[in-house]
């Protein structure tokens, strides 16, 4: 995610394509409402872009349905005219997952908000893909039910971008990303038909095609409803602050809590400049040291103060400073809210900055920190690091001055590093913020030339044509110049002609 300022080279990087005709437009406003049909140039540019702000090209026409059958009309109609579709949540991923196609039309689901079903009795509920991921918690809370998947920016973000990207968050390590909380799905296909898959229990016998729909990234259809599993409330729920000198001191204590067999709900890591982000936006007192621990463990009260002491014991024998113990529920709460607005918080010591999103082993965490600060002093640039450090999800942020443009490509240049770092010690380029547009390029040296057409195979079942958010996850072919970097448009990109596929 990069965060613009005027005057930063978002202009070469932005595409339009010539307006749709009038009478085009005519047939979404009959579908989805006069309202709800968007074409005018200066409504456009706020669907220009999703979190990833340094890719923007404008739609063709934004519609905003409210049901199954509005998104199915707007299907057809797009199908008809031989327009690329592109479906947008919240707009808040950090992978350019939602970023249009020129000419396109995007279908927003944010009107699709309706709490469909709740069934406590068999723990499940069935909400819209607009429904946002907290309202699910608050809905359900006062019963003492929860749904797990927490991404910091939950409190915006949807539920259909979530299962588009399988969010994650700080408590999946103990309890599993988005795709272990769907059990099934309503998907609208690329001709307009609707398809059930899956269903309100814990498995069913066949294929699992809802867990090939999550993390599909809007590329195989469009969700329309979606059955969540949900859990009760733990018993109790023990948290625990620690500082440390380093940041290797810090994945080494990661490791050891690990390694001896305690499965924390939680275990997130920052290091100091992350620790100073968060100080400023949310006033906790940390110290500023070289690297904080904050780690839940949950379950039935005896067991977590059990637990809760051998993790503390292990941390102060990997080299904690410092300790402390939430006193009260308030105090808890502030510690994580210090933790889940370090993203943000960071625009407060950068002008702009990268957020990259790499996997790696949990042993290696000390090893893979110090290669990036290496990396970060031969680019002369600054590296903030937060992350969900008990499952190994790395988010570097590389902080640069947008204003400068040989910067900016230093930053730029420097996140896809990290990336091969990541690879190098056996991980992946993403952990939960997708692909999309802006790690494409490195699929192909993730994956080899078979991995990626049975990938395209299973694409092609689903929607032949590939007119669902093309241009998305799959690299391009070397010949047309698709390479790792910031990605230059063709002319006849900018000019409408094409668009990549």
């Amino acid at each position: 995610m990069k965060q613009e300022t005027p005057g930063a080279t978002q202009a070469e990087h932005k595409q339009r394509a010539p307006p749709l005709p009038a009478a085009l437009v005519s047939r979404f406003a009959a579908v989805v409402g006069e309202g709800y049909a968007i074409s005018k140039p200066e409504q456009l540019r706020t669907y220009e872009s999703d979190g990833l702000a340094s890719f923007r090209v404008t739609p063709g026409v934004v519609v905003l349905p409210a049901s199954t059958e509005e998104v199915v009309g707007c299907v057809k109609i797009a199908r008809e005219a031989r327009l690329p579709i592109v479906a947008r949540g919240s707009g808040t991923g950090l992978s350019g997952g939602a970023l249009p196609v020129p000419g396109c039309v995007l279908i927003g689901l944010s009107r699709m908000r309706k709490i469909l079903e709740v069934d406590l009795e068999n723990a499940f509920m069935r909400v819209q893909p607009g429904v946002i991921n907290l309202d699910v918690s608050k809905q359900i809370g006062p019963e003492g039910w929860y749904y797990a998947p927490d991404p910091s920016s939950q409190s915006v973000c949807s539920i259909g971008g979530n299962v588009a990207e399988n969010s994650g968050g700080a408590h999946c390590l103990k309890y599993g990303f988005t795709v272990n909380h769907v059990l099934g799905l309503q998907m609208v296909l690329h001709d307009g038909s609707v398809a059930e898959l899956g269903g309100p229990v814990l498995d069913q016998p066949g294929y699992d095609l809802t867990g090939v729909v999550v993390g599909s990234e809007g590329l195989l259809g469009i969700v329309t409803e979606v059955t969540l599993r949900i859990l009760r409330k733990a018993e109790a729920t023990r948290t625990f602050f620690a500082t440390f000198p380093s940041t290797t001191e810090a994945g080494n204590a990661v490791s050891a809590i690990i390694a001896s067999g305690i499965v924390p709900a939680a275990i997130e890591m920052m290091d100091t400049l992350a620790i100073v982000a968060a100080k400023a936006a949310t006033g906790v007192d940390w110290p500023e040291v070289g690297a904080a621990l904050l780690m839940d463990v949950d379950g039935v009260a005896d067991e977590c103060d059990h637990t809760s002491a051998n993790a503390i014991e292990l941390a102060r024998k990997a080299g904690a400073l410092e300790i402390r113990v939430p006193k009260d529920a308030a105090e808890r709460e502030l510690m994580w809210k210090g933790r889940k607005s370090a993203f943000a918080a960071v625009g407060r010591i950068a002008r702009n900055y990268l957020v990259q999103d790499g996997v790696i082993p949990r042993s290696e965490i000390a090893r893979v920190l110090q290669e990036i600060a290496a990396l970060g002093r031969r680019y002369g640039l600054r590296v903030a690091n937060v992350f969900h450090a008990g499952d190994g999800n790395l988010h570097p942020l590389v902080l640069f001055d947008g204003r400068d443009p040989a910067e900016e490509k230093k930053a730029e240049e420097m996140s896809g590093e990290i990336l091969r770092i990541c690879l190098r010690y056996g991980g992946s380029i993403t952990g939960e913020h997708g692909v999309g547009t802006d790690k494409a390029p490195y699929m192909a040296e993730m994956f080899s030339a078979a991995d990626l057409e049975t990938m395209q195979l299973v694409r092609c079942a689903f929607d032949p044509g590939g007119s669902f958010n093309p241009g998305k996850v799959f690299p391009s072919p070397r010949l047309c110049g698709d390479k790792p970097g910031l990605y230059r448009p063709h002319p006849t990109e900018l000019s409408g002609e094409a668009w990549r596929a």
